[in-house]
């Protein structure tokens, strides 16, 4: 078994870590906050509380790492492709519709993967050649 089907495995596993009282008041959210309280039971670990320990975590080898076993790397023009081997890579949110078509069209002639492509990428991409492609003026 490779340590990305284990990790996918404990993750199945782990139990999920939820905000002390996230049931009874809804501006405070389910993500998870340490309960500094003095009379709190899931400060005290005491069952059926869970809190957050770093046994929970993951193999070493494999955090931070894409579903697919490579690394990410965050592009926001496509001068940052260059050199970008073994990598998956993802664009900018605040990246633009014209910028976002460069960097794909770059990646694909490197053979890299984009995680983001965009779900109106060929209307985009239409919408640029009716204009005239993106030479600047």
């Amino acid at each position: 078994m490779s340590l990305l089907e284990l990790r996918r495995k404990m993750s199945r596993k782990r139990m999920k870590f939820k905000r002390q009282d996230y049931s009874k008041y809804k501006k405070l959210g389910e993500e998870w906050r340490k309960p500094r309280g003095s009379h709190s039971k899931q400060r005290e670990k005491i069952r059926p509380h869970n809190v957050v320990k770093i046994g929970f975590r993951g193999p070493a080898a494999v955090r931070g790492l894409h579903p697919c076993g490579l690394p990410e790397v965050l592009v926001f023009n496509s001068k940052q492709l260059e050199g970008i081997k073994n990598k998956v890579v993802r664009i900018g949110a605040t990246v633009g519709t014209r910028k976002r078509i460069e960097i794909i069209k770059r990646a694909e002639t490197l053979k890299l993967r984009i995680l983001n492509k965009g779900k109106a990428q060929p209307k985009a991409q239409a919408k640029l050649d009716k204009e005239g492609g993106s030479e600047k003026k």
